[in-house]
């Protein structure tokens, strides 16, 4: 009788690494809180310059718009030139952006503080191929999911503080955005280590220059001719329109349905939030262990199908608030473990810029999905939820792929090699 195999327990992280994990998670909070606090004013701030609601959604596209440049440019020059300097870089153009927010005298000085925003905003794909490179291929869902919920709360508490601000000025609340960046780049340049060895650097950068992809997106775009990529990064982009297509409609449909006040809004979305905070800092880990990243990324983009089908039939406040939180548990679990799965079918040296064009397609997800979902509204109060269910369902389709599978394969039959040492 054959002894019964049991799976090796893979050995918690070192003390170094965890403390270098916290200031990428504090710093990424910090960073969302900046973002969040500017975020309801934003409109109410181009108001006050004459726009019209067009004009409003050029300034909420100009981010996306420029996000989709920058983020895999960003994560590429990551895995050149380091984690720690990139990140430096995303923090200082946040700080850079929310002053000239401030100080913005037109709609056009605004639209630009926002473009800027965008282009600099690569700090998440760097906080991720971080991540990537401190953890092993079994406990990455876990701190990706600690990386979500650091980006779940920055979103929970900086609209609040925002909402706050607003009655001192529009200008005011864009300030105090950029003191905490500004201090948060401070910190983060004392504290923050880099993730990468020298050696791996200077390979990325031979490699890189050889293949001529150094800073353009040609090399990158290889990656969606890669059957195990590829359903990763259209699912990244499909289950981001899903989520969106609700972000754009919901306060439509409650103010019809429920006469909700913007007070009742910022109560729901505040809700979302936390479900989103719970469910990627404390069960992601212990989901991923159970069912692991694919079928659990799959689950998670089903039940966000569900919940969005659902949401049209709710008649009642506490139906529709339910079934957003199926949805917000589904956002969740997808999340994390799509990043994690990119992280998983790239190579170690092109981590940042996968990353990087994964956080591109949801930006370009971000700015298409309010276009398309106000439009299909305005034919019937259920298409654009319907329609997000049918994206959802096409994101699980893809993940469950052979391709994927396949790749995952491979890339377990490999050694280790994202796991490293936090070097200078």
């Amino acid at each position: 009788m054959q002894p019964e195999t049991i799976a090796p327990v893979p050995p918690p992280l070192p003390k170094s690494k965890m403390a270098s994990l916290v200031i990428v998670y504090t710093t990424v909070f910090i960073d969302l809180l900046g973002f969040g606090i500017i975020l309801p004013i934003l409109p109410f701030y181009a108001l006050s310059f004459g726009a019209t609601g067009l004009w409003v959604g050029v300034l909420t596209t100009a981010y996306s718009a420029a996000q989709f440049i920058g983020a895999p440019i960003v994560g590429r020059l990551s895995d050149v030139y380091g984690r720690r300097p990139l990140l430096l870089l995303a923090l200082a153009g946040s700080v850079v952006s929310l002053t000239v927010t401030g100080l913005a005298g037109s709609l056009g000085v605004l639209i630009a503080a926002r473009a800027m925003a965008g282009l600099f905003g690569g700090s998440i794909a760097a906080a991720q191929a971080y991540v990537a490179d401190v953890t092993n291929r079994e406990e990455r869902s876990k701190y990706m999911g600690l990386l979500g919920a650091s980006i779940g709360m920055g979103f929970v508490f900086g609209p609040a503080i925002g909402a706050g601000l607003a009655r001192f000025g529009y200008g005011t609340a864009a300030f105090v955005a950029a003191g905490i960046a500004a201090i948060n780049w401070i910190a983060a340049w004392f504290r923050l280590e880099e993730s990468r060895p020298k050696a791996q650097r200077t390979e990325a950068l031979a490699s890189a220059g050889a293949h001529g992809r150094r800073f353009s997106f040609a090399g990158l775009g290889t990656a969606l001719r890669d059957p195990g990529i590829r359903p990763v990064l259209l699912a990244t982009f499909l289950v981001t329109m899903g989520f969106v297509g609700m972000e754009t409609t919901y306060a439509l449909l409650g103010a019809k349905r429920f006469a909700m006040t913007p007070v009742d809004l910022g109560y729901v979305f505040t809700f979302i939030g936390v479900v989103v905070v719970i469910v990627q800092g404390g069960l992601i880990g212990r989901l991923t262990k159970a069912f692991g990243e694919q079928r659990l990324a799959t689950f998670g983009a089903l039940i966000m199908a569900l919940g969005l089908i659902c949401v049209p039939f709710a008649m009642t406040w506490g139906l529709s608030v339910a079934a957003l939180g199926i949805l917000s548990v589904g956002q969740a679990c997808s999340s994390p473990t799509l990043s994690t799965l990119l992280s998983k079918c790239t190579g170690r040296d092109e981590q940042g810029g996968i990353l990087g064009l994964g956080q591109s397609l949801a930006s370009a997800a971000r700015g298409l999905g309010p276009i398309i979902a106000g439009f299909l509204y305005d034919q019937d109060i259920g298409w654009p939820y319907w329609a997000s269910a049918l994206l959802c369902l096409g994101a699980a389709w893809l993940v469950r792929g052979s391709g994927l599978t396949k790749s995952l394969l491979a890339q377990d039959r490999r050694p280790d090699a994202s796991a490293i040492s936090v070097a200078g």
